[in-house]
């Protein structure tokens, strides 16, 4: 969708990511609305799952994925510069299975 920086295209292997404004710009282009809304709509989109995962709520969008929100373990990890253990408190973390369809992507 994007070129890369300066006009330059990325190689097969270093693609650019696909940003927040490639989607709104895509429903730009698929819509015909207005890129204010479109923005509008994104935004709405997105802070709506987020809302929904900070309450522990199940995402689903059938032929994408799902969305949940795990409980993570505590754990011990190591300081890379001293070597010393650090440890890691529980938390939760946001996990993403990918429905049958996006699985298919090759």
């Amino acid at each position: 969708m994007r070129s890369g920086a300066l006009g330059k295209t990325p190689p097969a292997s270093q693609e650019a990511p696909l940003i927040k404004l490639d989607i709104v710009n895509e429903v730009v282009n698929r819509t015909g609305i207005t890129k204010t809304k479109a923005e509008m709509a994104v935004e709405t989109v997105f802070e709506s799952m987020k809302r929904a995962l900070a309450q522990g709520e199940r995402i689903e969008l059938r032929g994408f994925g799902i969305f949940n929100v795990r409980p993570r373990k505590t754990g011990i990890g190591r300081n890379p510069r001293t070597g010393s253990e650090v440890a890691i408190p529980p938390g939760k973390a946001v996990r993403f299975k990918p429905g049958k369809e996006l699985q298919a992507l090759e």
